[in-house]
């Protein structure tokens, strides 16, 4: 009855008051009720406990850097699937600066996560849980983004005492740690992996010298014909050498006659029926770069050099006479690599031509994996010559069927009676065009997300990665002409301007200061290293000494290799937190610009880097050093610690070169 006499009081005319005290009674009841029954967390603000879910700002310009992203045109190269060794993160462009270019290492990137989380209370165990993710995801070898790791303190330990011991292996002097099996060996088995396998902890060993010693190789170019044999003696080159006349041991030296060779008739005969079959193929102008699969007598590289062509030879790891080494000692570029089921370490389309002589690869195994992995790294409209002793009907009509189910033309076949070889030369597309037209789709063409220069422990695909079109793809067109190409900056290079600062920094500083003041007399020298190549412009500087350089990219920089190809160098990548894939005593010089700065804490023993470089480094080979001086100081000791001699060190403004020279002392 009372709510009956309220409501008729609300429909009169002055009931407008009652009704605006009623809301408002209403409201304060609700807001009571509200403020009692919530929860603490749901308060309108909330302190935050830290800051470590805000990413850092980004810079203009900057990129971020994905699987396949871009750092300033360049490519981060690494791997892609399970087996993939590459890191991510944020990179700057102001980071990479000429002949300092590299980035901070892979793991230094920039802080990432998600902001206003909504469950605050939680944070430090997901946080947890993201550092936990991020380890187990690194040892898989995937791509991670995550902290920015701090510097946990110098590359070397001043402090640190050395004594060195020598490494007790079944391979002895010829130890490759990555190539040669040193645990569970039987007899029965090879004592080389048949993939790359690196131990566990880097080696801090040194390898042996050979029995009867070493002493300084035969100079270039009288190393063409003749090396010293103790430097390469092997039981298993010993007879090897009873049926082949092409190396014949005189006195103490292991001599190469010039009229003899694996192809009969001569090289200089192999090679111009070649010129006949394809005129096209113009050795020293338009072809420069060559991949020769397996090493054999190396004549055929030898007489290639002849005529301005830089020749690559693969050297299988199932090469147990060891004539990579042979290659190494008489001034070949060489590098050794198993080949069966994980990518070469080179980018795609960069060989001019590739070559395997007297072949007796099995192509068309396993859907044909081989044969598309040398289609990746062959240049689109490059050559791939095969020659073949015995020919197998089957084993021919399985080799024509995978060929041109990847559309590679058959320029020319020919049997020469002289050298006793079919000869088969193939061309590779310069276009996608011509896989469009194919009945059966395959092998099918790679997807996009397909990374095709990933090759740093990348298993080989059964697919084919499409031809370049854009013009911001290396590959889109052939190169300039020998030499030309050499100062050639293509535009899918962004950074031109720093390309062309670079060949001139190093052209600079080599004339000056490298072939004039460090004390080396660079008539020894032949096989030079770079440690850290960046554009190619050291290596380009020395062509007139006529030494060759193998220009290693670490994987954890930005892709640069396929420009040093373009211009008409050699390089390969490389992680140097493992050795490296050559032979002990390969090379007769080292260079390391900012190479160890760069790799600021990335390597557990960074010492074992230079224990690896005494491995490569032929005794009186040379190291030159260019970095900081908190890095070159215990650096020296090191190497003092080694017994080499230190030849020079200089510094300004905290940074400085080192000059050394290995000697022939073992522990």
């Amino acid at each position: 009855m009372a709510l009956a006499r309220l409501a008729r009081k609300v429909k009169r005319p002055h009931g407008v008051c009652i009704k605006m005290t009623a809301v408002a009674i209403l409201g304060l009841c609700f807001i009571f009720v509200w403020s009692m029954f919530s929860a603490p967390s749901a308060s309108v603000t909330v302190q935050r406990e830290s800051f470590d879910d805000i990413a850092e700002p980004v810079a203009s310009g900057t990129r971020v850097s994905k699987s396949k992203g871009n750092v300033n045109g360049l490519e981060k190269h690494g791997s892609s699937g399970h087996e993939k060794k590459v890191e991510s993160g944020l990179k700057k462009k102001d980071e990479k600066k000429v002949n300092a270019s590299l980035p901070l290492p892979a793991h230094h990137e920039h802080k990432s996560g998600k902001k206003n989380e909504k469950h605050v209370p939680n944070r430090k165990k997901e946080k947890d849980q993201e550092i936990q993710e991020k380890e187990e995801n690194t040892n898989e070898g995937l791509q991670t983004e995550g902290k920015k790791r701090k510097i946990k303190g110098p590359v070397f330990d001043p402090k640190a005492q050395y004594s060195w011991k020598l490494c007790n292996t079944r391979s002895k002097h010829n130890y490759m740690p990555c190539i040669d099996v040193e645990s569970g060996f039987t007899r029965l088995q090879s004592y080389r992996h048949k993939e790359r396998t690196c131990p566990k902890a880097p080696p801090m060993c040194l390898v042996p010298l050979p029995h009867d010693g070493y002493d300084p190789p035969v100079r270039w170019p009288e190393s063409i014909l003749k090396i010293l044999y103790k430097n390469v003696a092997h039981p298993k080159l010993a007879a090897y050498m009873k049926n082949h006349n092409w190396l014949i041991e005189s006195g103490e030296y292991l001599m190469f006659p010039q009229n003899q060779s694996e192809f009969k008739g001569g090289v200089v005969h192999y090679l111009e029926s070649i010129e006949e079959m394809v005129p096209d193929i113009e050795w020293g102008k338009n072809i420069r770069v060559v991949l020769d699969i397996g090493c054999a007598d190396s004549s055929f590289v030898a007489s290639l050099l002849d005529k301005g062509v830089l020749t690559l030879s693969l050297g299988l790891k199932d090469d147990l006479v060891d004539l990579a080494q042979v290659s190494l000692e008489r001034g070949f570029a060489t590098v050794v690599s198993p080949f069966g089921r994980r990518r070469l370490a080179f980018p795609s389309g960069v060989f001019d031509a590739i070559h395997c002589g007297r072949c007796t690869m099995p192509w068309h195994s396993n859907g044909g994996k081989l044969l598309l992995e040398i289609n990746r790294i062959l240049r689109p409209g490059g050559y791939f010559i095969l020659s073949t002793k015995h020919d197998s009907i089957e084993e021919d009509e399985a080799m024509n069927t995978l060929t041109s189910s990847i559309c590679w033309n058959i320029l020319a076949h020919k049997s020469d009676d002289v050298s006793e070889v079919g000869v088969k030369i193939y061309q590779k597309p310069e276009s996608n065009d011509i896989y469009e037209l194919r009945r059966r789709k395959n092998p099918p063409l790679c997807t996009e997300h397909e990374n095709p220069d990933a090759a740093w422990y990348v298993p080989m695909k059964t697919c084919l990665h499409p031809i370049p079109s854009a013009i911001e793809q290396h590959g889109t067109e052939w190169p300039e002409e020998w030499p030309k190409r050499l100062e050639t900056y293509p535009d899918w290079v962004n950074d031109r301007e720093k390309a062309i600062a670079d060949t001139k920094h190093w052209k600079d500083i080599v004339e000056k200061s490298y072939l004039i003041g460090l004390g080396i007399d660079w008539s020894t020298i032949r096989n030079v290293m770079d440690m850290k190549a960046i554009y190619g412009g050291f290596a380009a500087a020395l062509l007139q000494q006529k030494i060759w350089v193998m220009n290693v990219v670490p994987v954890h920089a930005p892709d640069t290799l396929p420009f040093i190809f373009e211009r008409g160098l050699i390089g390969i990548y490389h992680d140097w937190c493992e050795p490296f894939v050559t032979y002990p005593r390969s090379y007769d010089l080292l260079h390391a610009d900012h190479f160890f700065s760069r790799l600021k804490n990335r390597c557990k023993q960074p010492v074992s880097i230079v224990v690896e470089m005494d491995r490569i480094l032929r005794p009186g080979g040379w190291v030159i050093v260019r970095d900081k001086v908190e890095i070159l100081d215990p650096l020296e000791g090191i190497l003092r610690s080694l017994h080499w001699e230190i030849r020079m060190t200089y510094s300004q403004n905290k940074e400085g070169i080192l000059c050394a020279q290995k000697t022939t002392w073992r522990p």
